[in-house]
């Protein structure tokens, strides 16, 4: 298993800053690439920023329009999964770069699955001029994500937890 740092930088429509950090790459299986956080680790976008609440692993899908953060158990975490909707990632040495397209899937500590930010997603097709194959491409993975959630399929079938175990055994 790799254990290198990455950088993951994301940004807004078409190139606006958003958020980044760096992470420990864990290594890939047929989703993608795993990247590991440790608590503590400081997220930063332009005018805000926090520390990680608990460690957490991001899968950094091979060719798909999302990146999903998998919280684990821990107390502190804000919820148990969160993607972002997004362009597919690039890839240009420890640089990871994709175009956060506002749409998250997230499933809360209690279970509940939802859809949020639709309404800034909306808006920022018309404001931003999001091209159609964007449009379609960002609701699409939307769409697939929800559903796989829902119906507990890899990756969000708790594969993330053997990502989280070996980012917390180094």
């Amino acid at each position: 298993m790799s254990r290198r740092t990455v950088h993951v930088q994301t940004r807004k429509w078409p190139e606006d800053p958003h958020w980044e950090y760096d992470a420990t790459h864990l290594g890939a299986d047929g989703f993608g690439d795993w990247v590991g956080v440790p608590k503590g680790r400081w997220l930063a976008r332009p005018g805000a920023g926090f520390h990680a609440h608990c460690d957490q692993v991001v899968c950094l899908p091979h060719d798909d329009w999302w990146l999903g953060t998998f919280y684990g158990d821990d107390a502190e975490r804000p919820v148990d999964t969160y993607v972002d909707i997004a362009t597919p990632v690039t890839w240009a040495g420890e640089l990871v770069h994709a175009v956060d397209l506002d749409l998250d899937v997230v499933q809360g500590v209690t279970g509940r699955i939802w859809v949020d930010d639709e309404d800034e997603f909306a808006e920022h097709r018309v404001s931003l001029g999001y091209p159609v194959d964007v449009v379609e491409g960002a609701l699409a993975a939307c769409a697939r994500v929800h559903a796989a959630m829902v119906d507990h399929d890899p990756p969000f079938d708790g594969t993330a937890r053997d990502w989280l175990a070996r980012f917390r055994a180094r």
